[in-house]
């Protein structure tokens, strides 16, 4: 198991550089040093951020299992620095939508959002990781208390919006929204039955703590 000076020093800027990739691989298609975005850029930007918005949140969502079914304790300090990532990919997904493809005219977008329901539910999960990125900070879990652990959960919400959401827009080829939906359903199916399992343990063992929520932020780094 790497040590915490391993995972602060190596690990989790090798992880931040790996999460920007995609971002500057795409600025530097867009200024046409690493080839182009094709014939419809705005369609091309506005899918990129939004297919790795939802793997980070798959990806965040995955931390605890991985750490349980691999033994490895120190994979919860890197699901922050994810699920920020994550929320800032779908924020941009978003704003991309909104800004070169909409080009803000409200008129038009707020009937869009109400009457495509794939956008509906795309809007929906965005709203939900707005109060949990705000909250990602170990000052904001300490002033909420217990109230940050329920607000957390969320993310069992959020994650198979996205999925959703990704699964009504492709219209035709589902192949890659069911990977998905299949992956979130093996993390939250494990989740049930852990939770089921602790709820079942004796009296005795009551007062363990159970773990934080996969939310954007672990509840200590």
């Amino acid at each position: 198991m790497p040590s915490a000076t391993i995972v602060k020093r190596v690990i989790k800027p090798a992880i931040f550089v790996l999460c920007s990739l995609p971002l500057a691989w795409l600025a530097l298609r867009a200024f046409g040093v690493a080839g182009s975005l094709g014939a419809n850029p705005v369609e091309e930007i506005q899918d990129t951020l939004g297919e790795w918005g939802l793997r980070l949140l798959v990806i965040t969502l995955a931390v605890t299992p991985l750490r349980d079914w691999f033994n490895a304790p120190w994979l919860i300090l890197l699901r922050r620095m994810l699920g920020v990532f994550a929320f800032a990919y779908v924020l941009l997904h978003f704003l991309t939508w909104l800004i070169l493809d909409q080009g803000l005219y409200w008129p038009g977008i707020l009937p869009d959002i109400a009457k495509r329901p794939f956008i509906t539910i795309g809007f929906a999960a965005l709203l939900l990781l707005i109060p949990l990125a705000v909250t990602s900070t170990n000052a904001m879990m300490r002033r909420l208390g217990k109230r940050w652990k329920s607000l957390h959960r969320l993310i069992y919400i959020i994650v198979p919006l996205g999925v959703w959401h990704y699964w009504w827009q492709v219209k035709a080829d589902i192949r890659e929204p069911l990977i998905y939906a299949a992956i979130v359903a093996v993390l939250l199916g494990w989740r049930f039955w852990k939770a089921k399992r602790r709820r079942s343990v004796t009296p005795a063992h009551a007062g363990v703590p159970s773990d934080p929520p996969d939310g954007l932020p672990p509840a200590r780094e």
